[in-house]
């Protein structure tokens, strides 16, 4: 029999996310939103407490844990807001390509300084290339001691605060996909010119904006790797570890709508009774918790076969496809629990159903998602 059940260690990590979560997101997550305030002070007490860094090496001052501690501890961060979400989560989405294919120089240099608490962000959608990868046209070009880089990515979370970039470029345009390499771009270097921040429908906090490359000078023992070319591979495996970290705060956003609709139908009462006595409310919610069981285990199954070693590109892609459109459909279910209230920014289920579109899209939208579940299949075959 398969067992589901969390140790003394797993429950007491989950215990202080939710802790953390309760005391220092849900507090302050309105006012982020509407003031579209950048969460940092909230950030540096999450990686203090380590719930930013589990997966991070011991050797690099993390805790050296597995994905499925970091999706315990991502659904609690999601539940407290899915803005405070993603804004805390960049860092850990650019240090993945290090994790898994950087050399021992560029873990210690910079795998250390995300342990101290310095942000990263992962550069690689543009403004022409979003889910189709291979159609990036930023380049690296070899010039003695250094790359050049020239490039322009959109869409980049955390940009405007990161202290370090991953950066996917070109460095053999004529071998496709296979001529990518990947490079870690100090923020101050000269020519990193940033854009303004993104005004987006929701998750305000989370800063996104533009990131222009012009003609940057990168030492070359910041190619990710010490060899030219392995950059794609790199980023993909990178996004096997990431995507069970979004399905997990997809899980958690949508928990939070559930528990407050759940509150507000036992509280709200219509024709002489609680509306959660109504058939017609109290299956919507029931439909609720079964979706985020369903979503929560298909997560923790890409997480354990990560953490077994072995290749988990399909469970990834079910996970992912999965939470992030459960978490649209349930949050939107939990405004309708609301009525005229959830339309309105009174209370957070509005907040949250902003938030949880955008899973739908970043890291590989539902459809891609769906292609590679696809691929896949034949690939089993």
């Amino acid at each position: 029999m398969v067992d589901f059940s969390l140790s003394e260690e797993q429950r007491m990590l989950q215990e202080a996310a939710r802790e953390f979560a309760a005391a220092e997101v849900q507090p302050h997550a309105e006012k982020w939103d509407r003031e579209s305030t950048f969460p940092r002070e909230a950030i540096r007490k999450a990686n203090e407490l380590g719930l930013l860094t589990v997966k991070i090496p011991e050797e690099y001052g993390g805790y050296g844990m597995g994905s499925f501690e970091e999706v315990l501890i991502c659904e609690e961060i999601g539940w407290g807001d899915p803005g405070f979400a993603t804004a805390s989560g960049s860092t850990m989405l650019a240090s993945y390509p290090l994790i898994t294919g950087g050399t021992e120089d560029q873990k210690q240099r910079y795998l250390s300084k995300v342990a101290d608490g310095c942000i990263a962000a992962y550069c690689v959608t543009e403004p022409g290339a979003g889910s189709d990868v291979q159609s990036i046209r930023t380049q690296a070009v070899r010039d003695g001691d250094d790359y050049v880089v020239t490039g322009s990515k959109m869409w980049i979370t955390g940009a405007g605060h990161a202290d370090w970039f991953f950066v996917l470029a070109y460095t053999d345009r004529e071998a496709g996909y296979r001529g990518m390499s990947g490079f870690i771009v100090d923020a101050d270097s000269a020519g990193v010119v940033l854009g303004k921040k993104e005004e987006n429908m929701g998750q305000r906090c989370s800063d996104t904006r533009a990131v222009d490359f012009n003609d940057v000078r990168v030492p070359a023992e910041n190619l990710i790797g010490g060899e030219e070319n392995g950059g794609w591979m790199n980023a993909m495996r990178a996004f096997d570890l990431s995507r069970p970290t979004i399905s997990a705060h997809a899980v958690g956003n949508a928990r939070g709508a559930m528990e407050e609709a759940l509150r507000y139908a036992n509280e709200r009462s219509t024709f002489g009774k609680p509306i959660y006595r109504h058939q017609a409310i109290s299956f919507m919610i029931a439909d609720m918790a079964t979706k985020i069981e369903a979503a929560r285990l298909l997560t923790w199954c890409a997480a354990k076969k990560a953490d077994a070693g072995e290749r988990n590109t399909l469970e990834a892609a079910h996970a992912k496809r999965f939470s992030a459109d459960m978490a649209m459909e349930v949050t939107t279910d939990a405004v309708q629990v609301f009525g005229g209230y959830g339309y309105s920014e009174e209370y957070p289920v509005a907040r949250r159903m902003r938030g949880a579109k955008v899973v739908q899209i970043f890291e590989g939208s539902s459809q891609i998602q769906r292609m590679i579940i696809g691929r896949e299949l034949l690939r089993g075959m």
